[in-house]
Formats: structure tokens, C-alpha cells, sequence
């Protein structure tokens, strides 16, 4: 990618972090100033494509590799895997200088409409406003899609609310979720020039 001449915006937005417990072993990359591409393997097919779609509409590069305890459930993979995601985006921010710091986007997908408004703030909160009607999707349940917005939330940084305003199929509903984040997020972490370099706060930090 090419990156312009002004130091400020040609620094290397990248993170990447090795986590490793008794229950999982992750390796999570990120760029954020990349194309879209992503390599996952997390042993959860669902979660594998729901984070395509992160990589895919925020424009950002991926890269998960993933060992969980499986034979048990998918919580520790799933809840690890946004750990190490949201610790690496957290580093690829850096000072969070000179970016446009919120982001809101809505993401239909046929009958179903949600709502993602984000902070990146360095204060980490989740609002989540999403019900299913259904305990699966594929083999994941669905409750494990809260534990990812919150542990992605807490280890980035992220004031997150997400909302689901309506919909049916739970498919779409998840998918849309993480579509408006993907895009909230993509606004939020670019760079205005505007700024030039300053921390987008009175505070001086985030």
C-alpha cells in the first residue's frame, strides 16, 4: 500500500499479538490501513466468516490463527480469539493520533437492519441490543456473539454499542452486526488530516 510522504500519516498502523493459556493458543494480526484481505483459521466456521466480513467491509488486513479447546465448547476459542483481536487493534492505534476517533454505521441485509456507534475512546464499554430467536447459528451459539463484541470491546478500547433494530434470520441478523461494526470502525480509524498528528481529545490522551 502506499502511504504518503507527511510522517504523521505514514507511520505503520499494525498490531499483532501471541496469547496463550491452558485453553487456547491465538495468534491475531492486524493493519488497518489494508485492503480487505483476511487469513482465519479459528476451528469455528461461522466465526471464521463473520470475521472476513470485519476484514472485508473495514478494508482491513487479517490475520488469525487459532488452538482451542473445542471438545469442550467454542466459549474460550471465541472469547480468546476477540481478546488477542482487540489487543492487537489497540496496538495498531498507538497514541490514537490524528484519527476521527467515532464511527456509526447501519448495515441492512435483507429483512434485517442494524446499528453500530462507536468510540475509541480507551474507555471500554459494550451496549448490546441484539436478541435471537434461535440458540444456534450453524454449530455456534448464539450467545457467544455478546462474549466476542465484549472481550473485542474491552481489549481495544472501544465504546461499542450495537444494536439490532430488526430483522428475522439470525444469520442475517449476527452478519449485519458485524458488517456495521466493520464499517463504523473503518471511519473511526482513519486519519483526518485535519488534525495533523493531535489526539482527538480536550484531554490530550486517550
Amino acid at each position: 500500500m502506499d502511504r504518503q510522504d507527511n510522517t504523521e500519516l505514514a507511520t505503520v498502523r499494525r498490531g499483532r499479538v501471541e496469547r496463550t493459556t491452558s485453553e487456547t493458543k491465538i495468534i491475531a494480526a492486524i493493519d488497518l490501513d489494508g485492503s480487505g484481505r483476511a487469513r482465519v483459521a479459528t476451528g469455528i466456521g461461522f466465526l471464521d466468516h463473520m470475521l472476513e466480513q470485519l476484514a472485508k467491509h473495514g478494508l482491513f488486513d487479517i490475520e488469525i490463527e487459532a488452538t482451542g479447546d473445542l471438545h469442550i465448547d467454542m466459549h474460550h476459542t471465541t472469547e480468546d480469539v476477540a481478546i488477542a483481536l482487540g489487543q492487537a487493534t489497540m496496538q495498531a492505534l498507538g497514541e490514537r493520533r490524528g484519527i476521527r476517533r467515532f464511527g456509526t454505521a447501519y448495515a441492512p441485509m435483507d429483512e434485517t437492519l442494524s446499528r453500530v456507534a462507536l468510540d475509541l475512546s480507551n474507555r471500554p464499554y459494550l451496549i448490546w441490543r441484539v436478541e435471537f430467536s434461535r440458540d444456534k447459528v450453524g454449530e455456534m451459539d448464539t450467545e457467544l456473539f455478546k462474549e466476542w463484541f465484549q472481550a473485542f470491546a474491552q481489549h481495544g478500547g472501544v465504546c461499542l454499542h450495537v444494536e439490532n433494530l430488526y430483522g428475522d434470520n439470525n444469520h442475517h441478523i449476527v452478519e449485519s452486526c458485524f458488517k456495521a461494526l466493520a464499517t463504523a470502525l473503518k471511519h473511526a480509524v482513519e486519519i483526518d488530516p485535519r488534525r495533523a498528528g493531535v489526539v482527538p481529545s480536550t484531554k490530550g490522551a486517550l
